[in-house]
């Protein structure tokens, strides 16, 4: 069961679990569980996702329960009217605070897979971010005796395909668990010394205006457990803001 955090009659919202994809995709065939089909069979109706997450980020996930509940809801991602939170934790220590003014060439999706013909142009892509905790370990990653890491807090400006990952390999703190854009030494040693077979990325807070009421929406997703052990492990549990502790 996919724990839902929000519902009304036009919207639903639920804490996507780390790999896990929101949809079917012909990027990744041999899949076969989804977020789409499965909140589908635990509500007895039809979805339609307004946005995405990544299939290794956890987090706030939300759908419309009507095509037009998802058309507006995508609209509205697209205008940058939602706001985003997430939380990440990065090998090395980035600035205190930042903001990340990097475009990003178009990764491929369905759309090229379908034929559709996309722009290759780089897009612009913005991420503000706040470092909220640092650690130096005493374990020899690579060629230093000791390693860095933080917790960072990300709010993407824009929505670009995997932006925060790429963002953050672009100022080269790249998100620990990122097989695609971090570093495999480092997976490996947090995967064998806190047992985090993920990356570590998740988003926690969603701002919007409702729709269909008008009135301000906040949805709140803890972070996952395991998520929270590495954190715990890494003395940052008060970095965290109550609201995105796990129950």
């Amino acid at each position: 069961m996919l724990p839902i955090l929000y519902e009304d009659d036009q919207l639903i919202a639920i804490h996507k679990p780390t790999d896990l994809l929101v949809h079917r995709t012909v990027l990744d065939k041999h899949e076969r569980r989804f977020a789409l089909q499965m909140l589908r069979e635990q509500i007895g109706q039809r979805v339609y996702p307004a946005h995405r997450l990544d299939k290794g980020t956890s987090g706030v996930l939300l759908f419309g329960k009507s095509r037009d509940a998802g058309r507006e809801l995508s609209w509205r991602f697209e205008r940058q009217e939602v706001d985003k939170t997430y939380l990440a934790v990065v090998r090395g220590w980035p600035a205190d605070a930042g903001e990340i003014d990097h475009a990003l060439t178009r990764r491929v999706d369905d759309l090229e897979w379908l034929g559709e013909t996309v722009s290759a142009e780089p897009q612009a892509a913005v991420t503000r971010y706040k470092t909220l905790a640092t650690v130096e370990l005493p374990v020899a990653v690579d060629r230093y005796p000791q390693s860095r890491y933080a917790l960072v807090k990300l709010e993407p400006q824009t929505g670009r395909r995997h932006q925060l990952r790429r963002h953050l390999k672009h100022i080269s703190h790249p998100i620990i668990g990122d097989a695609t854009y971090g570093k495999g030494r480092h997976n490996r040693m947090f995967a064998e010394r806190y047992g985090s077979e993920r990356m570590l990325l998740a988003c926690v807070e969603m701002r919007l205006v409702h729709p269909f009421t008008d009135e301000p929406l906040t949805l709140t997703a803890p972070l996952a457990p395991e998520f929270a052990a590495v954190v715990a492990a890494l003395g940052w549990r008060d970095a965290v803001a109550p609201r995105f502790w796990p129950a």
